[in-house]
């Protein structure tokens, strides 16, 4: 950020870790701009990152941009100039994605790369966006005015199926792709051989969240489909939304 001459912040939760996280976000405090959440239990991503949003929509500026990745080292901060830099050609969302020229992994075991790819095959079957082939990595840049209008718009249920494992990366990804949001990606290697612990992903519950999701987007009485396009667009008139 330094190098780039930017202004920014820090925004972390620590989602009820054991160890000592805590201690040592309270020294970073002392040499960078970091804002500190915490969760006295652990919640679970959905409602880390709900809370992580909420947040940063409420102190950014509609102008400012949003960058959201992992802390346990497998998201490289490198790639943030790349994702900003195709987020000012116009887009609303860059995604870091692994399957874009020049992007990878490293450190993936051959059935856990397996699995990666048919999920992403079946979102990108059932949900289809344009400009997107990575739908599950949540290293992703994002304007601010966006992120403020979904909070507005959906309130609590941006992250609606926040219960569901990692759910939320992908219903990020629908719920402002219908407040029509463009959407970009750049390429990306996920450092996983840097990764200390084991994933906290539950693979079943997941796949449940994946399949809820499909069934409440494509549900052919008042699906998401059909029934957040007309509120979303009933609620830019009353709010006068050009």
């Amino acid at each position: 950020m330094a190098e780039s001459n930017w202004e920014y912040k820090v925004i972390v939760c620590d989602d009820g870790s054991q160890d000592r996280t805590r201690e040592l976000l309270a020294e970073y405090a002392q040499l960078l701009p970091l804002d500190i959440l915490c969760h006295k239990i652990n919640r679970g991503l959905g409602e880390t990152e709900r809370d992580l949003f909420e947040y940063v929509a409420e102190i950014s500026h509609p102008e400012d941009v949003i960058v959201r990745l992992d802390c346990d080292d497998t998201h490289e901060p490198h790639f943030i100039p790349h994702l900003v830099s195709r987020l000012n050609k116009g887009f609303d969302v860059v995604i870091a994605s692994r399957f874009q020229p020049g992007g990878g992994q490293l450190g993936v075991s051959a059935y856990r790369a397996f699995i990666s790819w048919c999920a992403n095959l079946f979102m990108k079957f059932f949900f289809p966006i344009q400009g997107v082939r990575e739908y599950s990595c949540g290293f992703r840049a994002y304007r601010a005015e966006l992120i403020k209008e979904a909070i507005a718009f959906y309130g609590n249920n941006f992250l609606q199926l926040k219960g569901l494992g990692f759910t939320g990366t992908l219903e990020k990804l629908i719920k402002l792709k219908m407040l029509g949001a463009t959407f970009s990606e750049v390429p990306f290697v996920l450092r996983y051989d840097q990764k200390q612990s084991a994933s906290k992903m539950i693979g079943s519950i997941t796949t449940l969240g994946y399949m809820v999701m499909t069934i409440m987007y494509h549900w052919p009485w008042g699906g998401w489909r059909t029934a957040i396009k007309r509120k979303h667009r009933d609620w830019r008139v009353t709010n006068d939304r050009p």
